[in-house]
């Protein structure tokens, strides 16, 4: 199995950026897809972007598409999340997650998922 840290939360002002990094420990990185999901107050978690094992793929909500970059880094077990021009509806606690399906297209269900960060809050101010 794969343990997963997520770092880089924080309080920023609309318009501002933040990266996110999720460090991953365990069996080997390369194996898994990654995901980054969210979770605001009273609300369900919702898929915000996810990039397949190699990194050729990558999928990204509608909600943050040309705003928010998914990378990953097998050398050092590492997938990042790039959010600029943040608004105060991305405030929310976000999760990393790993997926070890082989087969089949990246999945944007958070059941899906196998391994989960402890997340980290990420505020917008308005």
């Amino acid at each position: 199995q794969v343990q997963l840290v997520e770092s880089g939360g924080g309080l920023v002002q609309a318009g501002g950026s933040l990266r996110l990094s999720c460090a991953a420990s365990g069996r080997t990185f390369s194996d898994y897809r990654m995901g980054w999901f969210r979770q605001a107050p009273g609300k369900e978690r919702e898929f915000v972007g996810a990039i397949s094992r190699s990194g050729a793929a990558i999928y990204y909500a509608d909600s943050v598409k040309g705003r928010f970059t998914v990378s990953r880094d097998n050398a050092k077990n590492t997938v990042l999340l790039q959010m600029n021009s943040l608004k105060p509806e991305d405030t929310a606690v976000y999760y990393c997650a790993a997926d070890d399906s082989r087969y089949g297209v990246i999945s944007r269900r958070a059941s899906e998922y196998d391994y989960w960060g402890q997340g980290t809050q990420v505020t917008v101010s308005s």
